[in-house]
């Protein structure tokens, strides 16, 4: 059983090989949640994979609520993959935290770097096509290697990218991020952009955006995963006061499907 959350498609993609080369099944951590029937009971033998992206150098709140709500039976294997920008802090520690919780605890640990998304921090910017292109090849080798290591139910790997500073990346920077800008507040749309798709609505994994053109609920249900922002066709939707660009994960990027 694969459980994976994903807002510009780096994680789905990365969780989407896993399952290709394991056979488990994938599951969509929202589309879980929704469901409410929250208690798994494991295979013989079957392997337990949570993947992520990191948030603010921290697991999305949202992967944290379910986790927190949900029940694992006959746990044997359990591992876990983030993807993150350039680094992921102590992302994989705070997960560990959660699953500790209910008894559990990562056998193997992986970060994988992919094209930067995050938008929030004006000294965070999205890559170059090229340094795209650079991260996606090297991303591509590496779950080639993980893939493997889960499919051996290796234990003890931390193939972590933890940055040089990880205390300060998640529990400084990050906890200011993870309290102040998990929020829909700072979504904005140009009305005269916006062609009234409904795409935006429809990507949302916590059902937080309504009409078109685009009114946000602010319920406090934003995960700030910058789905509706990147996949907007027409990039009519904004974030806080900074216009910067957009980036999805797609066919075009040449990705090709671990074997």
């Amino acid at each position: 059983m694969i459980f994976y959350f994903s807002g510009t498609g780096n994680t789905k993609w990365a969780a989407e090989q896993l399952a290709l080369s394991t056979g488990d099944v994938l599951r969509y951590i929202p589309e879980e949640l929704a469901k409410g029937e929250l208690e798994y009971s494991l295979q013989e033998g079957e392997r337990l994979g949570f993947c992520f992206p990191t948030h603010g150098w921290q697991p999305p709140r949202i992967v944290r609520e379910f986790i927190r709500k949900a029940t694992f039976h006959s746990v044997s294997y359990l591992y876990a993959l983030t993807t993150c920008g350039d680094n992921m802090g102590h992302a994989m520690r705070i997960l560990n935290k959660e699953l500790g919780k209910q008894g559990l605890h990562t056998d193997a640990a992986f970060a994988v770097v992919m094209p930067e998304s995050n938008v929030c921090f004006s000294f965070l910017h999205l890559d170059t096509p090229e340094r795209e292109r650079q991260k996606i090849a090297a991303a591509q080798e590496q779950i080639r290697h993980i893939c493997e290591v889960v499919n051996q139910k290796q234990r003890g790997i931390e193939d972590l990218v933890k940055g040089a500073i990880p205390y300060t990346y998640t529990y400084v920077i990050g906890g200011y991020y993870n309290k102040h800008l998990i929020t829909d507040k700072h979504f904005w749309v140009d009305e005269d952009a916006c062609i009234l798709c409904g795409l935006c609505a429809r990507l949302c994994p916590v059902n937080d955006i309504e009409g078109a053109p685009p009114q946000w609920r602010h319920n406090g249900s934003c995960t700030n995963c910058l789905a509706c922002y990147h996949h907007c066709p027409k990039h009519a939707i904004h974030w806080g006061k900074m216009k910067r660009g957009q980036y999805v994960l797609s066919i075009s990027n040449s990705l090709s499907k671990t074997k």
